[in-house]
């Protein structure tokens, strides 16, 4: 038994599981396979050929504490979630309302995109990962498991992110009351790559075809093309 409101639009070929929720002016495309405890929220917008896995959320609304410094007066609902043809969600994956996955994206199991997240094309997020809002990823990327990237990051195309790097976009770590006009997210210019267990401090540059060793602490921005490690990272000797 699911819920399927009668103001939603699914296209030919659409397979629903058990206990499903699809709220209104939900559209979703032909040839979609929706998995069982599966919510789509209110005007979520799903292209073709796309699979959504088992207790999966689309489109759910942000929260805030009282506290938060995200949080605005009268603060509007994000616009409708849209996922593009040919993605595949995973299972307990969540994607908010706002977020914008293109074309041929795989969001893998228990990943979370968060509102105002733009995810281009044929990128590859991980299990576990967690892409905070305002961030923009670009096309073929891949970022591994478990993952973090901060709120206001800028990801380019073809970007490679190894399995638990870390990121940062606060430098008073939550102290100073005007933070937010200074938070700055990484920025990871087109092929650059991230080793495993890397962390990067808020608002540094890794460049373009530039690689971060595994473990490196990045507190300065990385030229083009070359290779840092350690802590604090350095480049590498020839």
């Amino acid at each position: 038994m699911n819920y399927i409101s009668g103001r939603a639009k699914l296209g030919k070929d659409v397979r629903v599981g058990e206990f499903s929720v699809i709220e209104d002016e939900v559209i979703i495309g032909n040839n979609c396979t929706i998995g069982h405890h599966v919510v789509i929220h209110r005007g979520t917008v799903i292209g073709n050929n796309v699979r959504i896995d088992d207790h999966t959320v689309i489109g759910k609304q942000p929260m805030r504490a009282a506290t938060s410094i995200f949080k605005e007066k009268g603060e509007k609902e994000q616009p409708p979630c849209r996922i593009g043809d040919d993605c595949i969600i995973g299972t307990s994956a969540i994607i908010y309302a706002g977020a914008e996955i293109q074309n041929g994206c795989l969001i893998a199991d228990l990943a979370t995109v968060r509102e105002d997240v733009v995810i281009g094309s044929f990128t590859i997020v991980g299990r576990g990962v967690a892409i905070e809002n305002g961030t923009r990823i670009g096309s073929k990327c891949k970022i591994e498991t478990n993952a973090y990237i901060t709120a206001l990051s800028n990801v380019e195309d073809e970007v490679f992110i190894a399995p638990c790097v870390a990121t940062s976009n606060d430098n008073s770590a939550g102290r100073d009351p005007d933070r937010l006009a200074k938070m700055k997210g990484l920025v990871a210019k087109r092929k650059a790559r991230i080793g495993v267990n890397a962390t990067i401090l808020p608002g540094k540059v890794i460049g373009e075809d530039a690689f971060v060793g595994a473990g490196a602490v990045v507190t300065k921005d990385v030229p083009d093309g070359i290779t840092v490690f350690g802590n604090p990272a350095k480049p590498k000797m020839s």
